[in-house]
């Protein structure tokens, strides 16, 4: 029996060249053999510097973006695939660029109406030599994800982690420093505009970083979260409205904090290329919805060839908003 995608040639970007290349490749591998029994012809693409050259001998129908991070994520990319005329899954190059960008997402979100933590860019230096604000702070590179390079400064420490200001550290001249939430982690998918649910993330051991995110038993998923009604809701409307402010298209995921004790819900940032790994969250909360890996993957990618219909190829609506 043919599949709904039969006869489509369809290529899927992974790996890359980024940080986050060896989640990437697992992300794309299943997403590949996925559209495979759908019934897509599948070239798999390990994104390098010849990614152009690439694309223009496969002339695949449409890309599907597996790559996660830098030059994958950040816009890059999808200007390659503008320039080439290729369709595109998920956002398109203004809303990949800023979400990327940790700063300029926080005061497109703000200016939206996101509630988001305060804090800002700091030289990492002078944040190494330092508390530049006091502990408990939370150190991220402002264009990063899979939680690479952050760091939990907790109340009480005598000095910020040396690491930052080590001649090796590969994240940018810049930090991003914000007050650390406590409470409650938690991320809630973005499917065609509309939040699916919210699930409280619970690490085994320390904050959910990149090892609790992607070693199986590495975090529990409590999914839907068990928090107030309130604030589930709240949850929600914040993810389709930053969803929306950023101008993202397809799936996204939004990453939340909530402190139980002060009733206060911030929005920390939102990934335009959420994982698709099998510990992944916005697949988790798909299936919880009655929508299967299969049929995630088979609405990402007829999101594209609409866009490419309407003429839009993988780009945002325009502008933010």
């Amino acid at each position: 029996m043919l599949g709904p995608l039969a006869g489509r040639h369809i290529a899927v970007l992974l790996g890359g060249l980024s940080s986050e290349r060896d989640v990437s490749l697992v992300s794309g591998q299943a997403c590949a053999e996925a559209l495979e029994q759908l019934g897509a012809q599948v070239s798999r693409v390990d994104a390098g510097r010849d990614l152009a050259q690439v694309l223009a001998r496969l002339n695949p129908e449409v890309c599907f973006n597996a790559l996660h991070g830098a030059w994958g994520e950040d816009g890059c990319v999808q200007g390659v695939l503008e320039t080439l005329g290729l369709p595109y899954t998920h956002s398109g190059v203004l809303a990949s660029a800023l979400a990327m960008d940790k700063s300029k997402s926080k005061a497109v979100l703000a200016a939206g109406g996101v509630t988001v933590p305060g804090g800002g860019l700091f030289d990492r230096h002078l944040a190494a030599a330092d508390h530049v604000m006091p502990p408990p702070y939370v150190i991220k590179p402002n264009a990063e994800g899979s939680s690479v390079g952050v760091f939990i400064v907790p109340e009480g420490a005598n000095r910020p982690p040396k690491d930052i200001g080590a001649p090796d550290w590969a994240y940018g001249e810049e930090v991003m420093i914000e007050p650390y939430i406590r409470g409650f982690e938690l991320a809630v998918g973005v499917m065609n505009g509309k939040a699916m649910t919210v699930t409280e993330i619970r690490p085994r051991a320390g904050f959910y970083d990149y090892a609790a995110k992607y070693t199986e038993g590495g975090s529990e998923h409590v999914l839907p979260a068990r928090i107030p009604a309130h604030v589930f809701e709240k949850a929600l409307k914040m993810s389709e409205l930053a969803h929306a402010v950023l101008g993202c298209q397809g799936v996204s995921r939004a990453d939340l904090r909530y402190d139980d004790v002060n009733d206060i819900l911030v929005l920390l940032e939102v990934n335009t290329q959420p994982g698709m790994t099998p510990t992944s969250l916005v697949p988790e909360q798909a299936a919880s919805l009655g929508v299967s890996f299969d049929q995630l993957v088979l609405w990402i990618t007829e999101d594209a060839y609409a866009r490419a219909a309407a003429g839009g190829l993988g780009r945002s609506a325009g502008t933010p908003g």
